[in-house]
């Protein structure tokens, strides 16, 4: 195999990646496109001016956190999956024990 046919198989396999890719997102823009329509179909009418308002205000006050005030509300949010990670864990662990008892 020369040099010529290489390149010329790894530039068709690059074009038929790229296809692929393409096939991809178009597929995953069409689920976020679905997903925004149903969302908005959900909430239509819903969304009071006391919730927007009360959105809006949370929105600025996460803006206009300090740099210390947002890494512990991340650390807070970190410490909350892990104890519902640690609890499902614990859960999972009880419910094979009694599957084994039942052996």
């Amino acid at each position: 195999m020369g040099i010529k046919a290489f390149f010329k198989n790894a530039f068709k396999d690059m074009k038929n990646s790229a296809k692929a890719q393409h096939e991809v997102d178009k597929a995953e823009l069409e689920v976020a496109k679905a997903d925004a329509r149903a969302s908005f179909e959900e909430n239509r009418g819903h969304n009071t001016y006391a919730k927007a308002k009360a959105d809006a205000k949370k929105s600025w006050d996460d803006a206009h956190m300090s740099p210390a005030e947002r890494a512990e509300r991340e650390q807070e949010a970190r410490d909350a999956k892990i104890a519902a990670a640690k609890t499902k864990t614990e859960e999972a662990n009880a419910r094979l024990e009694a599957a084994k008892k039942q052996d």
